[in-house]
This record gives C-alpha cells, structure tokens and sequence, in this order.
C-alpha cells in the first residue's frame, strides 16, 4: 500500500505566526504608524515579492525603515525570530513520519526558518517555502511545485494550513484538507486520518 503523504504548513501549524506580534513591536519602535498602517502597507506594495523571494530581507529591512522601525539586520532577524516559536506539532513530525511521507510547504523566508526546521530535517521528504518557490499560497502554482515532490507512488494526501483560503487550491488537486485551529484538535484528526490509512 503506498504511504499517505502529509502536507503541512509551517506558520500557524507547526511554528507561530510572525503576525500581530512582530508587526506590533515594529510599530512601536517606529511610533509614527499604527499596526493596520503598517500592515496595509507591507499587504500593498510589497507582500508579494517578500514572500516570493522577489526582494532580499536587507530590502525588507530598507522598506521598514522608510515606514519608521529602523532596524539593524541583527535586530530584525532577532525580533522575527522572537515570534516564530515551535508549536507542539513540530513534535509530531517524527510521529507522522513513521506513517506517512511529510512534506512543508510555506509562505515564509527560507532564512528565518531553516534553523527551526533543522531538528525534523531528517522526517521531512520535501521542503517548498515561497521565498524559495517563487510563488506563494493560494497561487496554485505552489502547490504543484509540492505534487511534483510527491513522486508516483504516493498515497492520498493530508494537507494541514491554518487559513482556509490556501486549503481551496488543495482541494482542487484531490487532497483532503484538515483546518489548523489554535487549540490544536486538528493534531488528533490528523493522526487518527493516519491510522486509518495502516
């Protein structure tokens, strides 16, 4: 029987979510905007390219200070990494592993996660971060970036994200999608789809 294969994102599912957090922290630093200014701001001009590996951090890092928070690249990878913490999922992995192929796939900056990721490095079959990708969620693209991973003799697909809007492209592919709520219940459903599956 081929092994199931487990998608899962990364911010919001096994490690934290940089938002509100660091765009609050910003702002005060900054003074001179409020978090929604700012965060509109990022969502307009320069969301996209950020996330899409289009721009280097050092230019991320250019765009805050133009906006106030004017940060040293020491300090903004400090503050993004004071507010990206493993969940408990990320303890999973190794679990799941056992029972399924497990692949990640992110909107995020490879730089900012390689180092959270280094411990289920060895469980993880592939890695399909945005910033590396070219592409970000819900741009199907992406996600036939991570079918291509797959191989041919995968089994039904398992893809875990925190936002609704990126499980639709994954609907589309024929994959059952499971909503990461923040009590984490979705942790027992993913594990009981698992062992139904043996």
């Amino acid at each position: 029987m081929n092994r199931p294969q487990l998608i899962l994102d990364v911010a919001g599912v096994i490690v934290t979510n940089l938002s509100p957090g660091f765009w609050e922290e910003a702002v005060a630093m900054a003074g001179s905007t409020t978090y929604r200014q700012l965060k509109d701001s990022f969502t307009r001009e320069i969301r996209e390219s950020f996330w899409t590996g289009g721009i280097t951090i050092e230019q991320f890092r250019d765009w805050l200070a133009g906006h106030g928070p004017d940060l040293s690249m020491e300090r903004l990878s400090a503050l993004a990494m004071k507010y990206l913490q493993p969940l408990p999922a990320l303890g999973r992995i190794a679990t799941w592993s056992r029972d399924a192929d497990i692949h990640l796939l992110s909107n995020h900056r490879e730089e900012w996660l390689s180092g959270l990721l280094a411990p289920v490095k060895e469980q993880v079959k592939s890695l399909t971060i945005s910033s590396r990708a070219g592409y970000c969620k819900p741009d199907p693209r992406i996600y036939q970036l991570v079918g291509e991973q797959l191989g041919d003799g995968g089994g039904p697909c398992i893809y875990v994200d925190d936002q609704e809007k990126n499980l639709i492209p994954a609907r589309a592919l024929g994959w059952h999608t499971v909503i990461a709520d923040p009590e984490g219940r979705w942790m027992e459903e993913v594990s009981q789809l698992l062992k139904q599956q043996r």
